[in-house]
């Protein structure tokens, strides 16, 4: 992998990733089995999209073959598995300009960046999750960004923060019940806050939790928001309100962890004339191609009858979006196929075997 800086020269790559996920990683390993080159686009500053970004240490259990990984663990793998590839990463960037061109009497794409690097390819595989996006913040704080990083905190990036203190976490669906239980592990205590007794999780970690609560391991605030934030350079309190008597009790609080949600938004994308649905991007299923020739949506941004969300769908996707990709790129030639567990070729390009 090799992480490129600013340059004005316009460079052309098979396949051009608008995201470097979990989806967009793997994107690289089935490209690479088919010889095929990837640069993939970032506008974070590392790899491994939301995973990385929002949720390093949450437990990831449905990766086949792979009983337990964190999120990280499992960018990390990613990332260890597509060494033996030629790729590029640009981070910090983001795509800013998509237009067809002429280009070697072929129909290409050029693409461009808000920090001035350009590119041409003949495939764009938007692999960009759920678009950018950044938590949601309480809604009747003022400024909680004021103690960001001093006892507030979006998404949890190291457990290590939270044990031994007294940690209240504000939400009802997975990422707050999931945290709730794993921290109960670690914390002094933990308080789960919602506006109401009912929440959004699966069953069973909502069933988990409860078991918690009649233990006395987690206590419950519902119907409970909160109305307050107190300290001085870190938070010492912090204040609750009951939803339906309004009354308002202050709490000694170490760390309070928010987990919202995500404002999502698809940036540029909107202005690429690009066919949507429900603020997500259309394909078809045969190659997960968009209703642009030549780009293509795989991972969690794309929208298609029956479609999951899930990273292992992504995967699916983006193997078939792949084969279609290197028809483009050599008309008329069949794409090459082996399994990786027999095919000498594909073994050396692994690396498994010597050349």
């Amino acid at each position: 992998m090799r992480a490129k800086g600013l340059n004005n020269m316009q460079k052309e790559i098979d396949i051009l990733v608008i995201g470097a996920g979990p989806v967009g990683l793997f994107t690289v390993f089935e490209a690479g089995l088919l010889g095929l080159n990837c640069a993939l686009i970032d506008n974070l500053d590392k790899v491994g999209g939301q995973c990385a970004e929002l949720y390093p240490e949450k437990p990831i259990y449905d990766i086949p073959g792979v009983p337990f990984q964190t999120a990280q663990e499992h960018v990390d793998a990613l990332v260890q598995q597509i060494k033996p590839f030629d790729y590029d990463v640009y981070l910090n960037q983001r795509v800013q300009e998509l237009n067809e061109i002429d280009y070697k009497n072929d129909i290409y794409w050029s693409v461009k960046t808000n920090n001035g690097l350009s590119f041409v390819t003949k495939n764009v595989f938007i692999a960009a999750g759920a678009g950018s996006f950044e938590p949601r913040r309480p809604p009747n704080i003022e400024d909680p960004d004021k103690y960001k990083d001093k006892g507030v905190t979006y998404a949890v990036r190291s457990k290590e923060i939270y044990r031994d203190k007294n940690v209240f976490i504000f939400g009802g669906g997975d990422s707050a019940l999931d945290w709730t239980i794993e921290l109960s592990k670690i914390a002094k205590k933990v308080n789960l806050v919602h506006r109401r007794d009912a929440f959004r999780g699966a069953p069973h970690s909502e069933e988990m939790m409860r078991k918690l609560v009649s233990d006395e391991t987690v206590t419950l605030h519902t119907p409970h928001v909160i109305e307050n934030i107190h300290g001085h350079d870190f938070v010492e309190t912090v204040s609750l309100k009951n939803f339906d008597t309004k009354e308002i009790v202050e709490h000694k609080a170490d760390e309070l962890l928010f987990l919202f949600g995500l404002n999502k938004k698809l940036g540029p994308i909107l202005e690429w004339d690009i066919e949507l649905n429900n603020k997500k991007i259309k394909v078809n299923t045969e190659n997960f191609e968009t209703s642009k020739s030549g780009i293509f949506a795989v991972g969690d941004i794309n929208d298609y009858p029956g479609k999951l969300d899930l990273i292992l769908s992504g995967f699916h996707e983006t193997t078939l979006a792949v084969q279609e990709a290197y028809k483009r790129i050599y008309p008329g030639e069949r794409v090459p196929f082996g399994y990786t567990t027999s095919n000498s070729k594909l073994q050396k390009k692994l690396g498994v075997l010597d050349n």
